[in-house]
C-alpha cells in the first residue's frame, strides 16, 4: 500500500496534477520552522509582528497570518525565494505557560511580560541559565495602564489606593473623590505576566490578594472593551490596550503622579512600566529563534515594537522642563542639556548592569557616535534608594554613575561628569525591593 502511495504522488507529480506547493504545505502544516508560546500581551499582536517582519527581512513572500482553532493562537505563513511554505506558530495563554512549553519542549521561545520566577529558573536548569545575558532578551518596555470609563472624574490614583481598590477594601467611587456608586473591578487572568507585574507591583506591596468579585479575561482587548463601556469599571492593561478607555496618573510613595506616557515609560520612570521579555534557552541551536531574537533587538525590529504600541528600546533625546523642586545642579543639566531616553539600572544585590543595562550600553554609544557626542559631551547622574545617611546615598549614587562610566569608556566615549544625586527625586516607594530597584538608576545627559 505505501508502494502504491509512493507511485501515485510520483505519477501525480510527473504528469503536473499534484503542484509541488501541495507537498510544502503539508509538510510544513505539521513541522512549523518555530514555536513561539506565552504571553498573550506579546503574542496577540506583537509576537506576530515581529515574525512577519522577519520574515520579510528575509525575503519572503505572501506572508499571511491565520488563525488556529484555539482561540488566542495564530500561524504566521510565508513563501520562500525558493516557493517552499514555511510556517511559525505563536500560542499567547499567558507568560507562565511559555515557561512550561520550554519544560516539556513544546516552544523554542518563551515569550513573557515578567521576569521569569525563581521557582521556573531553577526548573528549566537542564535548559541552562533562563536568567544570563545569553537567554533573557529584553524585546520591549510596556506600562500597565490602570483605566476606567471615559467619563469617570478620577485623575490620579496611588499604589496603596490601588492594593485597597483591587482587594475589596475601597468598594465605592465615592472614597476616591468620585460620583458615588459601587466599584467594578476588572483583571487579567491567572496565567497572564500583567496579572503577575500588576500583583508584584500593587497588591503583594499591601499584603493584598485581588478581590474574588473581580472579573477575569484572558484578552486584553476584551478587558479594556468592556471598562470602556462600564462606569463603574476599573481594570489594568498593557499601554498598548487602553483602546477606548481613559488611563489615570500613579502616584508611588513620594513620587509625583505619572500618566503612562512612552517618555516615562522608556526609562522605567512610571511606577507600572515593566520589560517584555524572550527567553531563548541559551544552549538552543534553533536558528529561527536565534534569528528571531537578533531582529527584535534591531533598528527594524524596534520600529516594529513602537509601531504596535510598545515603547522601543531605540534612544532619543528629550528635553527636561527645569523646576523649583530640583536640586540646582539638575536644573542646570536640564537647562542645558538633554536627557536619553534611557536608564541604566542594576541585577537585584549587585553592582553589576542588568541585562538590559547591558545592551543600553551600545544602544547609547551608538546614539552618541551618530550624533557626534562622544567627547566631553555627555554627563551622568546617579540616582539611588534612601538611606539613613544622606552622604552615604550620594556617594553610592555616584560609585553607580562610575559603573556606567566604566562601561561607556571602553567604548571610547570621554565624559564631560559624574554626578550623584543620592536619594532625591524618587520615582518609587522605597518601602520594597521592586521600588528600590527602580531608584537605584542612571540617567543620561548630552549637551
Amino acid at each position: 500500500m505505501l508502494r502504491s502511495l509512493r507511485y501515485s504522488v510520483l505519477h501525480a507529480l510527473l504528469i503536473g496534477l499534484w503542484p509541488l506547493s501541495a507537498l510544502a504545505v503539508s509538510a510544513q502544516d505539521s513541522a512549523p520552522v518555530l514555536r513561539i508560546q506565552g504571553s498573550n500581551t506579546i503574542g496577540a499582536q506583537l509576537g506576530p509582528a515581529l515574525v512577519d517582519g522577519l520574515l520579510a527581512e528575509q525575503g519572503f513572500s505572501a506572508i499571511e497570518k491565520q488563525p488556529l482553532a484555539n482561540a488566542n493562537e495564530v500561524r504566521i505563513r510565508g513563501r520562500t525565494r525558493t516557493g517552499q511554505l514555511l510556517h511559525v506558530d505563536v500560542a499567547a495563554h499567558g507568560s507562565s505557560t511559555g515557561f512550561t512549553a520550554l519544560k516539556a519542549g513544546n516552544t523554542d521561545l518563551a515569550a513573557s511580560s515578567r521576569p521569569i520566577k525563581d521557582t521556573e529558573a531553577n526548573d528549566l536548569r537542564a535548559l541552562g541559565d533562563l536568567k544570563s545575558h545569553d537567554a533573557e532578551h529584553v524585546i520591549a518596555i510596556d506600562g500597565v495602564a490602570v483605566i476606567l470609563h471615559p467619563a469617570n472624574p478620577v485623575r490620579e490614583l496611588s499604589i496603596v489606593q490601588l492594593a485597597k481598590i483591587f482587594s475589596g477594601d475601597i468598594q465605592d467611587w465615592q472614597q476616591l473623590g468620585g460620583p458615588p456608586g459601587p466599584i467594578k473591578v476588572y483583571a487579567r487572568d491567572q496565567q497572564s505576566g500583567t496579572y503577575d507585574t500588576f500583583h508584584e507591583l500593587v497588591l503583594a506591596k499591601s499584603g493584598k490578594s485581588l478581590t474574588t468579585g473581580a472579573l477575569r479575561f484572558e484578552s486584553s482587548e476584551q478587558l479594556s472593551d468592556e471598562v470602556s463601556q462600564d462606569r463603574q469599571a476599573i481594570g489594568f492593561i498593557g499601554l498598548p490596550y487602553v483602546r477606548r478607555a481613559r488611563a489615570v496618573a500613579i502616584i508611588d510613595g513620594e513620587s509625583r503622579p505619572m500618566l503612562p506616557t512612552v517618555g516615562l515609560i522608556a526609562t522605567e520612570d512610571y511606577p507600572l512600566s515593566r520589560r517584555l521579555y524572550f527567553y531563548l534557552p541559551p544552549q538552543s541551536t534553533q536558528r529561527w529563534a536565534q534569528e528571531l531574537v537578533r531582529f527584535t533587538q534591531s533598528a527594524a525590529g524596534q520600529a516594529i515594537v513602537a509601531a504596535n504600541g510598545f515603547v522601543s528600546q531605540t534612544v532619543q533625546a528629550v528635553k527636561i522642563r527645569a523646576n523649583p523642586d530640583m536640586p540646582a545642579q539638575y536644573q542646570a543639566l536640564a537647562r542645558d542639556s538633554e536627557r536619553l531616553s534611557v536608564n541604566f539600572r542594576f541585577a537585584r544585590g549587585s553592582a553589576s548592569l542588568d541585562n538590559k543595562a547591558k545592551m543600553d550600553v551600545q544602544r547609547v554609544v551608538d546614539y552618541l557616535r551618530d550624533h557626534d557626542k562622544l567627547n566631553q559631551r555627555v554627563t551622568l547622574a546617579g540616582f539611588g534608594d534612601a538611606k539613613d545617611d544622606s552622604a552615604r546615598a550620594r556617594l553610592l549614587s555616584r560609585l553607580r554613575a562610575l559603573a556606567v562610566r566604566r562601561e561607556l569608556v571602553k567604548n571610547q566615549v570621554i565624559l564631560r561628569d559624574v554626578l550623584g544625586f543620592g536619594d532625591v527625586m524618587p520615582v518609587a516607594s522605597n518601602d520594597a525591593d521592586e521600588g528600590r530597584i527602580k531608584n537605584r538608576r542612571v540617567e543620561v545627559w548630552v549637551e
